[in-house]
């Protein structure tokens, strides 16, 4: 890549020294336990309800997953599939897939038969660590015909005993025939194979994509790439020493992998684990265990801001909040603040390149564009490249938009066994996201949409972003997000799909009218449709493919 205006890095001034000193990752977060354990055996790693796992206590287990694993004929390089809510277990799976050599494959509880199924072919899947509810209910017919040969099975009543309000109301199953005990594996005192543990180069994770558009394709994401993000997270927020994260993102999802799990196990710290987002759940693990870091996305604090138990002091602990996954509106970040206190910490990554490429510094507030009313997601690291480039590939000047593109050590090598989409999405090693964005001369970097989102009405450009912060600054509006549909006299229309707060009310044509007030003639959704709830990923991601069908569907 030839120098060029972005290449000079304008953002480095926005930095601290700190934040811009060189880092030295350790090979793979294996090693990272091992140091911790060494320094700090009996310091607490993963809160659960009233369960309190130490460093030792997870590296001995974890060893007996990896020998358990090596016993039953996984090899170095098999993949290992992980379907689990945030609990222990996902943890322990992880790390003895790791020390038995394994490549990770994070699977999405949500996932229904035919998603779980394609994943495991895809990656061809050799073992399957997941709940034993959710194998005895389907996934034992989904893993038939599968590569899978090896199951472990978990109940989230594991490791706990708190039997109140905040756990679920699952009751324990007998064991399944057909597969081996995760907790019962794991406390059975064996050894981890010798040799195994991972290379900095050695994948390792195949995360598959959200799929909010077509198939899911699995991002390699090396040790070295997520150890990168990982130790950049540690070395740049300021958290104080044995910091406590609290897992407000899902683990299977490379956000709560990186800067949840990961920054935390090489911080030395604790990671309070509440199973799946539940507001009032979550509040009192705030409350209880008084967290100084959490990332998760916006659609999360907006649950979290509407509980009617939600109080400053519930908040008090944090030094940093941050927020990714999904577009953070404006008008929520000053909401909140108002309110709570804590300034939500936008921030712009994907999982093409492990989790965060772009996020705002401490101590610095991201600016929101006069223009556009976006708000930025933040600024690149030192070692990372984000150049913004036009149709032709050529980059564009400062504040014009056009194709984000990103490069450094964060970004994986391609997608697992994809040469031509590897070749697509990475010439020469950058990775292409697909995101429309433009960058100021300061090096603040604002994301509009996805290029495929984009809106033609009449000819106009719409960006779907735009009207949907509008809506956002709307006192009723919960939720919005905003899609293109059919329209026989301006080919495409804008339609707005809004939830309301709890307690408030609105119809589309008060919504309408106030984003008329607001926007160009050809911006304001001409349709408004509202629901008790907008469909989302995992990650807390707004569905607009799901949106748009369902137009389809109703015409």
């Amino acid at each position: 890549m030839t120098a060029s205006r972005y290449a000079a890095k304008p953002w480095l001034s926005l930095l601290t020294d700190a934040q811009r000193a060189p880092v030295d990752p350790e090979d793979s977060l294996v090693h990272a336990l091992h140091r911790v354990t060494a320094e700090t055996p009996d310091r607490t790693f993963l809160a659960y309800f009233d369960a309190r796992l130490t460093y030792r206590e997870m590296d001995t287990l974890s060893d007996s997953v990896a020998g358990h694993l090596a016993a039953r004929g996984i090899v170095r390089g098999d993949r290992v599939a992980v379907m689990l809510q945030n609990s222990p277990h996902f943890v322990l799976a992880v790390l003895g897939a790791w020390k038995a050599g394994a490549s990770v494959v994070p699977v999405n509880p949500m996932y229904k038969s035919a998603e779980v199924s394609h994943v495991l072919r895809d990656s061809e899947a050799a073992a399957l660590i997941c709940s034993d509810r959710a194998w005895q209910e389907y996934l034992r017919d989904t893993a038939a015909g599968t590569p899978v040969r090896v199951v472990l099975t978990a109940s989230e009543r594991d490791f706990q005993t708190r039997d109140d309000a905040r756990v679920l109301a699952f009751e324990r199953l007998a064991p399944a025939a057909d597969a081996d005990d995760l907790t019962a594996v794991a406390r059975a005192g064996l050894p981890a194979p010798q040799d195994r543990t991972p290379a900095s180069g050695d994948i390792a994770l195949i995360s598959y994509t959200s799929g909010t558009s077509g198939t899911p394709k699995g991002a390699t994401n090396t040790h070295r790439n997520l150890m990168y993000n990982a130790e950049r997270q540690r070395t740049s927020l300021g958290l104080p020493p044995a910091p406590v994260y609290f897992a407000l993102a899902p683990l299977f999802h490379i956000t709560g992998i990186v800067c949840q799990f990961g920054a935390c196990l090489t911080s030395g710290g604790t990671l309070v684990l509440a199973y799946r987002f539940e507001a009032g759940v979550v509040l009192e693990a705030f409350a209880e265990h008084r967290p100084h870091y959490t990332v998760g996305p916006a659609t999360a604090f907006m649950a979290l801001a509407a509980h009617p138990s939600a109080r400053p002091d519930h908040f008090s602990s944090f030094h940093v909040i941050s927020s990714g996954g999904a577009p953070l509106p404006p008008a929520l970040v000053e909401s909140f603040r108002d309110r709570f206190g804590p300034y939500i910490r936008n921030g712009y990554g994907l999982t093409e390149c492990t989790a965060p490429c772009a996020s705002v510094p401490p101590g610095r507030e991201a600016p929101v564009d006069p223009v556009s009313g976006t708000l930025a997601v933040g600024v690149p690291g030192p070692d990372t490249v984000v150049r913004i480039v036009g149709d032709d590939g050529r980059e564009v000047p400062f504040g014009e938009p056009g194709e984000i593109v990103v490069s450094g050590p964060q970004v994986v090598p391609g997608y697992w066994r994809r040469p031509e989409a590897t070749a697509d999405t990475f010439p020469g090693g950058e990775l292409r996201t697909g995101d429309i964005g433009f960058m100021d001369a300061q090096g603040w970097l604002y994301v509009v949409d996805r290029k495929k989102d984009m809106i033609n009405a009449s000819g106009f450009k719409v960006w779907p972003r735009e009207v949907e912060d509008v809506l956002y600054t709307h006192p009723a509006v919960r939720e919005a997000a905003v899609v293109g549909v059919p329209d026989g006299y301006r080919g495409e229309t804008v339609k707005a799909f809004v939830s309301l707060r709890p307690g408030v009310r609105a119809d589309p044509a008060e919504l309408a009218a106030y984003c008329k007030e607001r926007l160009a003639a050809y911006k304001y959704p001409r349709q408004v449709e509202i629901l008790p709830e907008l469909p989302k990923t995992a990650s807390g991601k707004i569905l607009r493919r799901e949106l748009r069908s369902r137009t389809r569907d109703s015409q």
